[in-house]
């Protein structure tokens, strides 16, 4: 499926394996990874490894997470879009928005853009009636983009696995 969408700025698309690698360098940035999971960065295997995992959902679900490039360079800048948040049980079901960038692509209003047209996907093209964000408290750029989205705080709850805390927030079709 070549499924695509543009925005003033970017393109989110599916992925590629020339992404593998500038993904990668994504994820080994523990300035990137500070708020994602435990902290860990991930190196190519790991990255690899999650793309074709984000791939795979596409395939089962028709939803998952794109790759985002700058539309001007046609440089990888990262990913937005939605994935099951398998990692935190007692929100299930649900689908999570989720956006991650490298550095240089910070503090420019790109996560933000890129997350509203997957929010916007999720809602209108998919029929989504409800999607759920997760951040860490102090995560605060991705808090402001959840409010940007629209997103209200639903709850606080702590990562099963790594017992840091967490914020959930949500967002509900209008009908």
């Amino acid at each position: 499926m070549a499924l695509s969408l543009r925005t003033p700025r970017l393109t989110l698309r599916r992925w590629r394996e020339d992404d593998i690698v500038p993904m990668a360098a994504i994820n080994s940035d523990p300035e990137v990874m500070r708020w994602i999971g435990d902290g860990s960065v991930r190196d190519r295997s790991q990255t690899e490894a999650g793309i074709v995992a984000w791939e795979r959902e596409w395939e089962e679900r028709g939803v998952g997470l794109f790759a985002v490039e700058e539309r001007t360079s046609r440089q990888l800048v990262g990913f937005a879009g939605l994935s099951e948040p398998v990692f935190l049980p007692e929100i299930l079901p649900a689908m999570e928005i989720g956006w991650r960038f490298g550095r240089p692509y910070w503090g420019r209003g790109l996560a933000t853009e890129a997350a509203r047209a997957a929010l916007d996907f999720a809602l209108r093209d998919r029929g989504l009636g409800r999607v759920v964000s997760v951040c860490a408290p102090g995560n605060v750029a991705s808090e402001r983009i959840m409010r940007k989205l629209g997103m209200r705080r639903e709850r606080e709850t702590a990562h099963p696995l790594h017992g840091v805390p967490l914020r959930v927030h949500v967002i509900e079709a209008r009908s």
